[in-house]
């Protein structure tokens, strides 16, 4: 709030009214407060970016620097996530199949605009693996067509693309043969699957990466996943939890 207590000095704006109408959303608080893999759509991002701009227009360097960096971790969160699976599977993923649960950048649309889903494909196409993505709304052609926007890459424009990310008609195929699946959309159908039969169906060991918090990570664990999430603490790492 300081530094649009700057902008607000700069452009006349009174900041008790932008307190008191950011403090009208009842998102505001703990709902807003929860970590994941990292925010998409349209909307955040570009509000973020003309903030941005706003302050840079009027001279206000530090504050345009702080907005920027919202952008900046939001991005180090999807490269983290990614650089994460690779890590905790024994630092190749090459060959692997990973399962990808959720595509669109929220539950209950098929928006993939700046999803971060499309970023995590991605990283792991570009270290070999083997990619199946499930999502109940999303489309196979949304999912070219936002990823050649975004990211400029597309089964046109690079080799293996398209026989290295399959779209599955449903949860239980797409994580049949997996060695990982990642929760990667918030869809309340993830947290009722039977993840007994998904294990029995997977390569092992058997990871789980949840980048929504939305598993049981202790029940999955006694059914023999090893289990990652944000923010979350490993239990192979700190051995006293």
């Amino acid at each position: 709030i300081n530094s649009i207590s700057a902008l607000c000095e700069a452009t006349g704006a009174d900041v008790s009214e932008i307190s008191r109408a950011v403090g009208m959303d009842d998102r505001i608080g703990k709902r807003f407060l929860q970590a994941s893999v990292g925010f998409g759509g349209s909307c955040f991002q570009k509000d973020i970016l003309n903030l941005v701009y706003l302050c840079e227009t009027y001279g206000l360097t530090e504050c345009a620097e702080y907005w920027n960096q919202v952008v900046v971790m939001n991005d180090y969160q999807k490269k983290r996530f990614s650089e994460k699976m690779v890590a905790k599977m024994f630092n190749t993923v090459t060959g692997k199949k990973i399962s990808i649960l959720g595509y669109a950048f929220k539950k209950d649309t098929g928006d993939v605009r700046e999803t971060p889903s499309m970023f995590v494909v991605r990283d792991l196409f570009s270290e070999g693996a083997k990619i199946h993505v499930y999502d109940p709304q999303v489309s196979r052609e949304d999912m070219w067509s936002e990823m050649q926007y975004t990211c400029g890459i597309s089964p046109s424009n690079t080799p293996r693309l398209d026989e290295s990310v399959v779209t599955s008609p449903d949860v239980y195929t797409a994580c049949d043969g997996s060695h990982a699946l990642a929760v990667l959309t918030e869809w309340d159908e993830f947290k009722t699957l039977d993840y007994e039969k998904i294990y029995k169906s997977m390569a092992k060991p058997a990871f789980i990466f949840d980048g929504r918090n939305i598993l049981d990570h202790e029940k999955l664990r006694e059914i023999g996943f090893e289990v990652h999430a944000i923010g979350k603490p490993d239990p192979n790492v700190f051995d006293d939890l």
